[in-house]
């Protein structure tokens, strides 16, 4: 079969998004590209691969589970192949690709990600997802690493604890609780509820108050980190987040306010994790090294909405 490696992993790419589309997306090329490759290898096969369903992407057919079966394990040799190569023992490769939670894309990757790269020839690719897409993107090697919270399951073991990241509320300045030095999720839960609806998350919110004995009247849905804090601004209602955002890129507007929990409640993990076990690369125990003392150094009172009496 005369595919390359490349066109494998477009191939991959439809597979897991659902769409051509959203494959071309993410691997940065154009969706004539993915087309081609899925072209070259339906010729070959002789038989088609996915069924193109018209505004609802493409589902694999038998066969093209078949391909894609066999070719994920090509992927995966490649890939530990690749990590036996001196150039991923260099401090740092000339392209760095790195996966994140979609949220840390405004709130602090740019800040670590330039600390990181201070003085060298480098070019840095930062692939924004959900915690699933970033844990497929780790195990087909489209990324090095990922940073991501500990929710859900599926992260390797070794996988190493950047900060603890309590929950917290966030609200419009003039919110009558505003006033408050903090509260408890009780008082919130008949209030307006502004939810950042990314699959794992929604789940994780929505579990912090049924801890609390009560579901919130959710009144805006969205996605977007900065949606959810447009909404709130605009008098939506409150939200619960996890984050503070580091640094100059997306500070929060004069209407806004952070107020701490009194509820005992599970916090996240900030985490960075890869596939490469024990043979991890150079750039790799650097880029952990310096993501530890970026957040050392910032310290939790900057990325963190806690009491005094409850420290990180």
């Amino acid at each position: 079969m005369n595919l390359t490696l490349r066109q494998l992993r477009y191939i991959a790419a439809v597979a897991e998004s659902g769409s051509i589309a959203a494959a071309a997306r993410e691997c940065r090329i154009a969706q004539s590209s993915i087309l081609a490759a899925l072209d070259q290898a339906e010729v070959e096969m002789g038989a088609r691969l996915f069924d193109r369903r018209p505004s609802r992407g493409v589902v694999a057919t038998p066969a093209g589970g078949r391909f894609l079966a066999s070719a994920r394990r090509l992927l995966v040799a490649e890939a530990e192949f690749e990590r036996t190569m001196d150039r991923h023992n260099q401090l740092m490769p000339p392209v760095l690709r790195i996966g994140c939670f979609e949220p840390f894309g405004a709130l602090f990757m740019p800040e670590l990600l330039r600390r990181f790269t201070e003085g060298a020839d480098i070019e840095v690719q930062l692939y924004e997802g959900e915690q699933p897409q970033l844990l497929a993107w780790l195990e087909a090697s489209t990324v090095d690493a990922i940073v991501t919270y500990d929710i859900g399951t599926g992260l390797p073991e070794d996988a190493a604890v950047l900060a603890r990241v309590p929950a917290h509320a966030l609200m419009h300045v003039s919110h009558p609780l505003a006033a408050k030095p903090a509260f408890s999720l009780a008082e919130l839960a008949q209030l307006p509820f502004v939810l950042l609806d990314l699959p794992q998350t929604a789940a994780y919110l929505l579990t912090l108050f049924d801890i609390a004995g009560q579901r919130p009247k959710v009144a805006f849905r969205t996605r977007s980190y900065d949606s959810v804090r447009a909404a709130v601004a605009c008098g939506f209602g409150f939200s619960i987040l996890n984050m503070r955002p580091i640094g100059r890129g997306s500070p929060d507007s004069e209407e806004l306010v952070r107020r701490p929990l009194n509820d005992d409640l599970p916090a996240p993990q900030l985490m960075i994790a890869d596939r490469y076990g024990d043979a991890k690369p150079a750039f790799l125990r650097r880029f952990t090294k310096i993501a530890h003392e970026f957040f050392d150094g910032v310290g939790p009172e900057h990325f963190t909405v806690t009491l005094p009496s409850k420290p990180q």
